[in-house]
Formats: structure tokens, C-alpha cells, sequence
């Protein structure tokens, strides 16, 4: 990509049930969802993009730019399917992994079973050798263990080697002449060296860090060359873009190399644009409610940026409990994930409570309605008994629903087991999995002091509108946007993303001892970096910088993160980095700790493309009634029955037209079901706005 803007632009996000494709052309916008192929994701992708070319009749040399997001190494880890893989560490820390916080996520649970690790401690090797935190040696690496070290790595068969010495972000030189020599001896296994992937304090999520990157990165670096490859066979020219979890985009050969930094790379594209519709419609405060068909993802948006952060735990073992998962330090847009999909389980536990997932039927053998062999209840069978979803519809009309296997899942795992009729066992599905998920925002919300309901809410996803409404209306929210082409909307958000990549360095100092000379020296090194990432993907067009410095009282255990000139320090920066950093605090805790120093972890800087914001979202010129495609029976829950609503087809609405619940409004890829307390309007964008009405 140069810096002429992209015309064709395609864009692919490979989700646990569904891969989503979107094609953006100067003579319009088309998408598919196609099945996920889980043996071979890259087939789902070429299949999707197949449909969309022939539908814009474009050949692939047409194509600008190809973006994509996957959850691949998400799964790896949550599934524990990565390959074999070792840890090298300073001598005396082999058990650092295990040891993690000396805490447990649970301290009133005296029979909590901690997850199994990703590198058992068989495989866990340690070498002398020892950095201090300046950097200085105080023990030289011993280079004649790693002979007989790289003999036990060959006999266990090990496919990946992850690096990690204490201190090394100060200074990585042992950690690089191991990856050199075990190389020179011969060694095949891909390295991950933690000065690279993690170069900052705190040993146990720099360890992690190294681990979950190694665990994964030979898995995708075959993926996402065998995806290369096959567009290539087929013609496509075109520079191919992954999106990180920060909501940027980043070349495939960093990927490739650095593929723990995709862990959220779709749900992070459902964040960027709903910031953009945010942006459009002049809303500051809204909560991105992006549902699939595995998991649900809720994210605060305010002043049309997401909540970013630098910590990640993947694969919570106990819902919401942080501390169960693995803690790994990459940039990552912030967001609350569950397993509620279109594909979730609906269960009756031992003590006869209704729960729903987090297992997920996922793409196969997928819900009991989709004729692919499962037998298992799950929301889109309940969805489709209440009428919410056409059986004849479903997917363009390309995946027709089978009515009756649903009927048997659901009557014979939840009615007959709680004695109810199929029909209210079917509803309490859609209230448990709101409810859960309106669980997840509540907390969200909490953990971060927001009221939501001064909140709207964007909707998306295959399954976001289906729920909206009736999340909305337990979390108190008075308004709900459904963009247009929402069924494909994480897809969609890669195309408003900026080639970007964030650096971060630990070097640490104090205000009072501040060596303006080394901290430049430290800055400048990793903007060249990130610079150079950045500018392979776009070589001619204009970068934006911005820095950061994560600072923190001496004596406190976190740091908080304070903006920074883009450009060199000098003296006089230093009492404006006091003064800024009291601002951030007091904003934060409501005060400042008077003399006492202020010390400086680490630093960053984030480096990207200039992405023009949007226009405002134009007023639909006239209003007028929609005009209903029809009837269909929907169950209505204030009436305990089935009574006929009038449904909406979208692609027949205009801008202006309104529309007053209870309704369903049908679209190729999704439904939007709208209860009686909700009327709406198609604004100019077509982007469908329901407002809570008076009664």
C-alpha cells in the first residue's frame, strides 16, 4: 500500500462459527458470512471472497488492500492446541510461571485448582546467568550449557522455544546470543526472545508474554502464509494488513513474527467502528455490544475513542474473576468477552438452574437447527422458535433452518427437564444469555465508574441485534443503533483502521534523577522501530506519532499513563511532565501526593497512518411510515404467547422512515427484534436509531 488511497478494499474477520467478508468498491459495499472452516480457516476466507467478487463482478487484481482479523490464536490458547513448546529462563526462576502472583484468584476457595500451564515444567529449562536492572552483568550467560540443552530440546521434539531472562528489557544481549547459538547448533524450533515481544518489567507477564507468543507462533505463521500463498495463486497483488488487538493494522510479517498481538484482533475491529458511528452521530458516551456466534464483547466507547490498556488476561478459567487467566502485556482496545454466541449451549445444571454456554456448537457441528449434526439446544434454535428469525431466511436464504430439530433440542434438554412448554423454555434461553450478558456490562461499568444509562448502545454482529433490545432494556440504556451492514461489523471496522504499532521500552528513572540524554537515546530507538514497521505497509503516506510515559509515585506498585511531547526532551519538559502527570493523577484519585518523587517505568510510542474522521451522519429529508413486508407470529414475553408483528425487510426501507415496536426488521445477514417499548428511524446513513418511547 502507498500512500494513494485504497479504492478496493476487502476486508476478512474469521470468527469461532461464521467468517464475515467485506468488500468496500467505489460502486458500492458487499458482504458475506460464510461458515467458518475450522480445519482450514483460509478455505472459509476464499470461499467468502468468491461470493463477493462475483456479486461486484471485480477480478482479485482489482483489489488495493486485504485486511484480517482472526481469532485463531485466541483459540490455540483457550483450547490448549498450540504446539510443543520450552521455556528458557534464568537459573533459580524455572517456576515462575507456576508461582504467577503468589496469590489465587480466590481466596476463599480452598479447593480452587489453578489452569494447567502452556509449558509443563518438564519442559522448563534454566541457564546461568544474571542482569541486574541497570542493564549491568553481574553473572556472564554460561554458553557451554547450552549444548547439552539444545540435545533434550531435540529429544522432547519441541517446536517452539520461548526465551525469558530476568532483567533482560534492560539488556537483551544473553538472550540473543542463546537464540544465536542454539541456531548455529542447529536448532529448527521457532524463538520467541521476551526482549522482543515484551521488553518491559515485570517478570511473570513477560514470561507469560514470551510463552503464549511461542506457543502460537508457529501455528499462525503457517496459517497466515498458506492464506498469503493461496491469494497470491489466485492473483491477488495486494499488500495483505492484519488487525491487532490495539485497533490498528500491522504488516503480515510482524504478525507473523509477533501473532500474540491478534489474541483480540476482531472484537478490537467491532471497537473501531462503533467509535466511527459514535463519531458520526455526535454520541460520546455509548457501549459497543458486538454479538457472534461464540462470544459476546461489550466495550466502552467515550469522547469516540475505546478504552485501551496494556494488560490482557486470556482464558479466564472462572468468569470474570481476574487472576484466572493468562496475563499477557500487549496494546489492547479494553473490552469485556463472554462465551454467549448464537451457538452457546443452553444446560441444566445438577441443581436445576438454566445456564447458557460458555461451551459453543461453534461452526461444527453448530446449532440444532443448522442439520449439521447437532443434537445440543443453543440461542439461534431459541431464537428461531420464538419467531425472532425467518427458518427460510437464515443467510441470505442459502442455510434454511430446520424448525423441528430445534424443537426436539430444546423440548428435550430444557423443557422436559424443567417441565415447561418448549416455548417458554426457549424464552428463558434469550433471558439467561441476555441477562449474562448484561452481567458483563454492569461490571464493565462498575470496574470503570460509568453510569450506562446515559449510554447508547451500538448493536452488531450476527447476533447483536437479535438481543439489543432487550439488553438495553435491563441495563437501563434508552437508545439503540443498529448500523447499516451490522451482521459483518467487526469486518467492516478493519476498513476505518490505521496502519499502526505501538513500542514500548522499560527504562527506568525518577524526576529527580532524570538523565535526559538516556531516556531520548531510548525514545528515539523505539520510534525508529515502530516507524519502520509502520512505514512497510505505507510507505508514502503521512504518520502520526504519539508518546507516552507510564509514571507512578515512588513506593506505589502501578503506573499510570501520561501523554508526552512527540518529540526530543528537554530540561523544561521535565517540570511540565510533573505538572502533567498531577493533572492525570488528580483526575484519577481526586489528589496529589506533595513531595514525594515520581518515578518512570517504561515509555511508549505509537506510531500510525492518518485515518480522516467521518462525516456527520446526514438527517433523513422527509419521515414517513416504513412500509411492512408482512406478518409473522414472534412470542411476546408480556403476553406469554405468539402474536403477529409486522416485519421489515431493510433493504426496502428509506431514510426517514419510522418504525414503532413490536417488529422485526430482516436484513440478508441478521434480524433486529424490536419490543413494544422502542420506536425508531432510518437516518441518512441508513443507520436504524430505536429510542426508548414514554410509556
Amino acid at each position: 500500500m502507498t500512500g494513494k488511497t485504497a479504492q478496493t478494499r476487502l476486508a476478512a474477520d474469521i470468527g469461532g462459527t461464521f467468517t464475515d467478508i467485506v468488500l468496500d468498491t467505489p460502486h458500492g459495499l458487499f458482504t458475506a458470512k460464510v461458515p467458518t472452516n475450522t480445519g482450514q480457516p483460509e478455505l472459509g476466507v476464499l470461499a467468502g471472497v468468491e461470493v463477493v467478487l462475483q456479486d461486484a463482478a471485480i477480478k482479485p487484481e482489482d483489489i488495493d488492500i486485504f485486511v484480517h482479523g482472526t481469532t485463531l490464536a485466541t483459540n490455540a490458547l483457550i483450547e490448549r492446541k498450540g504446539v510443543k513448546t520450552a521455556l528458557i529462563t534464568t537459573e533459580g526462576f524455572r517456576d515462575s510461571l507456576e508461582i504467577a502472583y503468589e496469590s489465587r484468584y480466590d481466596q476463599f476457595d480452598l479447593m480452587i485448582e489453578k489452569p494447567a500451564q502452556l509449558i509443563p515444567r518438564n519442559l522448563r529449562f534454566t541457564v546461568k546467568e544474571r542482569v541486574n536492572v541497570r542493564g549491568e552483568t553481574l553473572i556472564e550467560l554460561d554458553e557451554a550449557a547450552l549444548s547439552p540443552l539444545y540435545e533434550k530440546l531435540e529429544a522432547e521434539g519441541v517446536c517452539a522455544i520461548a526465551v525469558g531472562f530476568l532483567h533482560s528489557y534492560a539488556n537483551p544481549a544473553h538472550e540473543r546470543r542463546v537464540r544465536d547459538i542454539l541456531r548455529a547448533l542447529g536448532c529448527k524450533a521457532e524463538i520467541t526472545l521476551s526482549s522482543d515481544v515484551c521488553p518491559e518489567v515485570r517478570e511473570y507477564e513477560r514470561l507469560m508474554t514470551t510463552a503464549c507468543n511461542a506457543y502460537v507462533q508457529p501455528i499462525m505463521a503457517r496459517y497466515l502464509r498458506a492464506l498469503a500463498g493461496a491469494f497470491q495463486n489466485r492473483g491477488f497483488g495486494c499488500p495483505i494488513f492484519l488487525m491487532t488487538s490495539g485497533g490498528g493494522m500491522t504488516t503480515l510479517e510482524s504478525a507473523i513474527k509477533y501473532p500474540i498481538r491478534l489474541v483480540e484482533s476482531g472484537p478490537s475491529g467491532g471497537a473501531i467502528l462503533a467509535a466511527r458511528i459514535a463519531q458520526q452521530l455526535n454520541e460520546p458516551k455509548v457501549l459497543s455490544f458486538d454479538m457472534g456466534g461464540t462470544t459476546a464483547k461489550i466495550s466502552l466507547i467515550e469522547d469516540y475513542s475505546p478504552k485501551t490498556a496494556r494488560n490482557f488476561e486470556i482464558a479466564r478459567s472462572a468468569r470474570f474473576q481476574k487472576g484466572s487467566g493468562m496475563p499477557v502485556r500487549i496494546p489492547v482496545i479494553e473490552m469485556i468477552e463472554i462465551g454467549a454466541g448464537g451457538g452457546s449451549i443452553a444446560h441444566v445444571d445438577q441443581v436445576g438452574r438454566l445456564n447458557i454456554g460458555p461451551e459453543s456448537a461453534g461452526a461444527m457441528p453448530g446449532a440444532a437447527c443448522y442439520s449439521k449434526g447437532g443434537t445440543k439446544p443453543t440461542v439461534t434454535d431459541a431464537n428461531l422458535l420464538l419467531g425472532r428469525i425467518d427458518p427460510d431466511a437464515f443467510a441470505e436464504g442459502k442455510m434454511p433452518l430446520d424448525v423441528t430439530a430445534a424443537q426436539e433440542a430444546v423440548a428435550q434438554d430444557i423443557g422436559a427437564t424443567l417441565n415447561v412448554s418448549t416455548a417458554d423454555a426457549a424464552f428463558g434461553i434469550t433471558e439467561m444469555v441476555e441477562e449474562n450478558m448484561a452481567n458483563a456490562a454492569r461490571i464493565h461499568s462498575v470496574e470503570h465508574g460509568v453510569d450506562l444509562s446515559k449510554f447508547s448502545l451500538i448493536a452488531f454482529g450476527g447476533g447483536g441485534p437479535l438481543h439489543a433490545i432487550r439488553l438495553a432494556e435491563k441495563l437501563g440504556i434508552k437508545r439503540v443503533i443498529v448500523p447499516a451492514n451490522s451482521s459483518v461489523g467487526s469486518a467492516l471496522g478493519f476498513l476505518s483502521a490505521p496502519i499502526s504499532y505501538e513500542m514500548v521500552q522499560s527504562h527506568y528513572t525518577t524526576l529527580v534523577d532524570f538523565n535526559l540524554t538516556a531516556v531520548n537515546a531510548v525514545i528515539d530507538s523505539i520510534s525508529q522501530q515502530a516507524h519502520t514497521i509502520v512505514q512497510a505497509g505505507a510507505q508514502d503516506a503521512k504518520l502520526h506519532e504519539t508518546r507516552t510515559a507510564y509514571m507512578r509515585y515512588i513506593g506505589q506498585g502501578h503506573e499510570i499513563q501520561v501523554p508526552i511531547p512527540a518529540r526530543a526532551l528537554t530540561s523544561s519538559d521535565i517540570t511540565a511532565l510533573k505538572e502533567t502527570y498531577d493533572s492525570c493523577y488528580r483526575q484519577l484519585y481526586g489528589r496529589t501526593i506533595p513531595e514525594r518523587d515520581i518515578e518512570i517505568l517504561s515509555w511508549s510510542v505509537v506510531v500510525s497512518t492518518v485515518v480522516e474522521p467521518p462525516t456527520s451522519s446526514a438527517k433523513a429529508t422527509s419521515t414517513s411510515s416504513a412500509v411492512s413486508s408482512g406478518e409473522r407470529a414472534v412470542f411476546i414475553p408480556e403476553h406469554t404467547a405468539f402474536l403477529p408483528v409486522p416485519r421489515y425487510w431493510r433493504p426496502d426501507l428509506n431514510a426517514g422512515d419510522v418504525l414503532k415496536g413490536p417488529l422485526v426488521v430482516e436484513e440478508p445477514q441478521t434480524t433486529t427484534f424490536v419490543t413494544a417499548g422502542f420506536c425508531g428511524q432510518l437516518d441518512g446513513n441508513m443507520n436504524l436509531i430505536l429510542d426508548r418511547t414514554a410509556t
